[in-house]
């Protein structure tokens, strides 16, 4: 157990205590690899045509997304509708995204491999850079739980639970600007304790001005007007005033709101969803470097389904990808039930909700 170790033990990987985490990773690893096999042996289909998989799926999302703007275009389809079922579609998308980071996908045909890393990025454009996050993604299995956990960190995991993390969760704008400091300060603190050295800390800058995404800071500018503009002529509606905006804004309104409801508000619904299962099913600060029955846990509850529809059960589903990173999103679900009887039968946790107050802790704080 963690709480029995000393933070020499955490770091020292030749301690007797440390190599046991190890030989407890290899073991859960080896059962979860078994039923890893036995998923592909039953659907050898979607294992010889994976890229076929993806494709058929990236091109039945893109063009679900597409129907759903034409509808509501059309006038047949609601906007709060439209808006649900993007947010599915772009959960899909993101599974997709997460896949091809790891070459899942056209691994030998670069050119269909970097259209489909496009397409997920046009589709979800609140997002980083896939590309740029390929590098902080496969960082984050690394060291995942690290203060360099860059990854995990930028969506607000190991933060208080306060007003500021609830915004921060959903906008990725207001996560940047809400912590700006933290990006020049960090770093240094990092490099004085020795917890990097200086190619780290260049590494870490040269990441971090990449990380700047144009597309989505324009897509949540347009998000916050928007939200603004609906919210002063709420309010003046219930004081009885009108407000006079003018003409020229007015005459935005209408590619504005298409663009809302078919595009960024989709994607907004996703993200929140998302970042608040993501930040808080990884643990942060107090686990062993690079064990991985200490980075995440298992969050399945009846109650967090409305979150799980629009990330495709991440929660449930991706401390097994911590486990076996080779297999594509669908046969990680197919083989969901199994998993978790290894998972449960090696005491990875399950919803365990003290991780909030805990600020993802893995343990309460003795000090």
């Amino acid at each position: 157990m963690i709480e029995a170790m000393s933070m020499q033990d955490l770091t020292d990987k030749n301690s007797a205590e440390y190599k046991a985490l190890r030989d407890k990773d290899r073991q859960i690893q080896k059962e979860l690899m078994d039923v890893s096999d036995q998923i592909r042996a039953r659907h050898p289909k979607l294992v010889e045509h994976q890229d076929a998989a993806g494709m058929a799926i990236f091109l039945i999302s893109i063009g679900g997304m597409i129907l759903n703007a034409v509808l509501w275009l059309e006038g047949v389809m609601p906007g709060w509708m439209v808006i649900v079922l993007s947010a599915f579609w772009t959960s899909l998308l993101h599974e997709l995204e997460h896949d091809l980071i790891h070459y899942m996908y056209f691994r030998k045909q670069p050119f269909w491999h970097h259209l489909m890393m496009a397409g997920v990025y046009l589709a979800r454009p609140l997002t980083q850079n896939p590309w740029i996050r390929r590098y902080l993604h496969l960082h984050h299995h690394k060291v995942s739980g690290t203060e360099t956990d860059l990854e995990e960190r930028g969506i607000t995991n190991g933060e208080r639970w306060d007003w500021k993390r609830f915004l921060m969760v959903g906008d990725n704008m207001l996560a940047f600007y809400l912590r700006a400091g933290k990006y020049f300060v960090v770093p240094k603190k990092l490099l004085k304790q020795g917890k990097i050295d200086r190619t780290d800390l260049k590494n870490l800058r040269i990441i971090g001005a990449l990380s700047f995404n144009p597309i989505g800071y324009i897509c949540y500018t347009i998000w916050h007007g928007f939200v603004l503009f609906h919210i002063a002529n709420g309010i003046a509606w219930m004081v009885g005033a009108n407000i006079s905006w003018p003409e020229w804004l007015l005459a935005q309104e209408g590619w504005v709101t298409a663009v809302v409801v078919t595009l960024i508000a989709p994607n907004v619904l996703r993200t929140f969803c998302l970042h608040f299962i993501s930040s808080n099913m990884h643990y942060y600060g107090d686990n062993a470097p690079g064990i991985i029955h200490q980075q995440c846990q298992v969050m399945n509850k009846w109650y967090l389904i409305p979150l799980q529809l629009f990330c495709f059960n991440f929660g449930s589903t991706h401390a097994i990808h911590h486990f076996v990173v080779r297999d594509p999103f669908y046969i990680r679900h197919l083989s969901e039930k199994e998993s978790h009887e290894v998972l449960r039968r090696h005491g990875i946790r399950f919803n365990d909700m003290g991780t909030f107050k805990r600020a993802n802790r893995l343990n309460e704080r003795t000090a």
